[in-house]
């Protein structure tokens, strides 16, 4: 798993990464009640989706360019899921990736983590 400074999270199996948000961003938002995932074969470079909670509204970005192969659709009845696991059930769109060398450009978990330290 690889991250950004942005809070989202990749993981990758073969060239389809699962993107999502980091507990700390679902710590951040406080409650979700809506998710906007991003349209099944539309190609993303900044990312697709709408994230809103009790507290604010927050795009999420695709981390990686490629196209989208499946969304959790799932997330519109059950929005709560990405607080309650947002680095697994809670993920928000599984991409085909165009160029498998930007997944080793984010951050691992150690880097996050580090990263987290200084906020």
């Amino acid at each position: 798993m690889r991250f950004t400074k942005d809070h989202e999270w990749v993981s990758l199996d073969g060239d389809v990464a699962t993107i999502g948000i980091t507990a700390y961003a679902a710590e951040q938002l406080g409650d979700v009640v809506f998710v906007e995932t991003p349209e099944v074969g539309k190609s993303v470079t900044a990312g697709e989706g709408v994230v809103e909670s009790v507290k604010a509204a927050s795009d999420v970005y695709a981390p990686l360019s490629g196209e989208v192969l499946e969304a959790n659709t799932a997330l519109a009845e059950a929005p709560e899921t990405v607080n309650q696991a947002p680095e697994a059930e809670g993920w928000f769109a599984k991409v085909k990736i165009a160029d498998a060398s930007a997944y080793e450009a984010l951050m691992d978990r150690a880097a996050y983590d580090a990263f987290l330290e200084t906020l």
